[in-house]
């Protein structure tokens, strides 16, 4: 483990508590990893724009894997983004509208489109996006986006995911399940796992010097991209063959019960 120079984390149900809060211990964690040259990223759904506004003191020392792979910045400059052409998502608001119980979301650069009618959604999408703009038609917009997602009020998303998203986009998209609630759709190859080898290259850091955790389906080729992979025991199920270690859950903090003992080797030599 002490060879290793680059760590990546999801977010939900991984590196955060159930609360949605960052664990106790973590700025302390961060400044001990940096301080042994040892790279910090967060791999996330989530978008760079929440991201930054959760880690303001890091933002330009950290690496950020947005969008599932939609984006990747490194210390405060982007160095891969990978945008939606308009029709295609557009595409995607009128089938979720029509033949769905989905709420359509297009995700923006800067900032997360939802119809007016889906106002009571605020709140909650505002734990993952910090800037959402509501608007009257989402089937108008034509903004520069790397993501579309669909929010299931009531759950059920690997059901629809298998039964209806991936059928209807599989073959032109890349599609995933980012949580029980939750799919992503992106451009075709885009996922975590092509975001953490593109950030490896650019570093000249090997797979065998990297290190990732995750719990879900969008974290799968993260973690087979690795070689200290890690899958939560609260994760899903079905994910145990894409990763070859275990941690405690995300609210027993087994990110930093691993974290820990890397501090420990690398700084024992």
């Amino acid at each position: 483990m002490k060879d290793v120079k680059f760590v990546a984390s999801d977010m939900d149900k991984t590196l955060l508590e159930s609360n949605s809060k960052l664990p106790a211990g973590i700025d302390e964690i961060i400044d001990k990893l940096l301080d042994l040259n040892i790279n910090f990223g967060i791999a996330s759904g989530r978008p760079i724009y929440t991201l930054n506004d959760l880690f303001p003191k890091y933002k330009n020392d950290m690496t950020f894997i947005c969008d599932n792979g939609g984006l990747v910045s490194y210390k405060g400059k982007v160095l891969f983004k990978s945008l939606i052409d308009v029709p295609h998502y557009q595409k995607m608001v009128h089938f979720v509208e029509d033949d769905t119980d989905g709420v359509p979301i297009i995700c923006a650069l800067d900032t997360a489109y939802v119809n007016k009618e889906y106002e009571k959604y605020v709140p909650f999408f505002k734990t993952f996006y910090t800037k959402v703009k509501l608007v009257d038609d989402l089937r108008t917009i034509d903004a520069d986006s790397n993501k579309f997602t669909i929010y299931f009020p009531n759950g059920h998303s690997q059901k629809y995911y298998k039964e209806i998203f991936e059928p209807q986009f599989g073959n032109d998209f890349s599609v995933v399940v980012s949580g029980e609630v939750w799919i992503d759709i992106m451009n075709k190859g885009i996922d975590k796992g092509r975001a953490i080898k593109s950030i490896g290259k650019y570093l000249d850091i090997d797979p065998s010097q990297m290190m990732a955790f995750g719990d879900t389906f969008n974290d799968k080729e993260m973690l087979q991209a690795v070689k200290y992979s890690y899958l939560m025991a609260n994760g899903s199920k079905g994910m145990e063959k894409y990763a070859n270690y275990r941690t405690g859950t995300n609210d027993e903090h087994g990110v930093l019960q691993v974290l820990d003992k890397l501090i420990a080797e690398v700084s024992n030599g």
